[in-house]
């Protein structure tokens, strides 16, 4: 952690809820990052690495389950709601979304810091990605930018080409079965046309592999579905992969 107790990024556009949070936090021995607006939120979040992120809602330029959407792609830094939208069903969809808590305002200081004390608890079992830009030998991916580079070119993917590499990306080294990629890609009406999964993967393979005939990155498990490596090293020892 950052600073005594935390490094706490704070994405709310209400200048009386800021002030109200920044001497709250700040008197616990919490370090605070101030932000109004989503993109900025986005910004900081991917280059200071804050330990909680407090999310409010009704943001002026991205609605705040949009930021959400765009951290989870790289990032299960613990993200507290802070919203005065009080309905069951907005709760149910940050949660949903991958919230890992919801406060409604108005809320008591005690409430936020008990809710910040749990989340930085259960930081330590949070897995997955812990920086937002992977790299693996030639190819890189910056998952906080959706940017793609090849070498030093950056490379245009459509978005269901892009869904899928970051899918894969978020889980290098596993093998994910076809059905679970439509699922995750297309969604569950999909799953079982995994014809779709062949066909993307090629087009992935022609844009990010040197040679599609022979992958390096994208490795085709017969009978099961795919998996990026993590390395490269054992292509580079001349094992041949099956292109399907």
């Amino acid at each position: 952690m950052t600073g005594d107790k935390g490094l706490i990024l704070l994405i709310e556009d209400e200048p009386q809820m800021r002030r109200f949070l920044k001497v709250t936090l700040q008197s616990h021995g919490y370090i605070l990052i101030e932000t109004s607006t989503g993109q900025e939120g986005l910004t900081q979040a991917t280059t200071r690495n804050p330990d909680v992120i407090l999310l409010d809602l009704g943001l002026p330029d991205l609605d705040g389950l949009e930021v959400l959407g765009r951290l989870r792609e790289w990032s299960h830094t613990p993200v507290i709601i802070l919203s005065a939208r009080e309905q069951e069903q907005d709760k149910i969809r940050a949660l949903d979304a991958g919230a890992n808590d919801y406060l409604t305002k108005p809320f008591s200081a005690g409430e936020l810091l008990a809710r910040i004390r749990v989340a930085l608890r259960n930081k330590g079992l949070q897995a997955g990605l812990s920086e937002p830009v992977f790299v693996l030998d030639t190819l890189r991916v910056d998952l906080a930018k959706r940017r793609v580079f090849l070498k030093e070119s950056e490379i245009h993917l459509t978005p269901i080409e892009y869904k899928l590499l970051a899918y894969l990306v978020k889980n290098a080294g596993k093998v994910i079965m076809h059905k679970q990629l439509m699922e995750e890609v297309w969604g569950p009406a999909y799953a079982n046309q995994t014809h779709y999964v062949r066909i993307y993967m090629g087009m992935l393979r022609h844009k990010l592999e040197e040679d599609p005939s022979r992958p390096r990155f994208f490795i085709n498990e017969p009978g099961v579905g795919y998996r990026l490596r993590f390395e490269v090293e054992e292509t580079r020892k001349g094992n041949k992969t099956s292109p399907q």
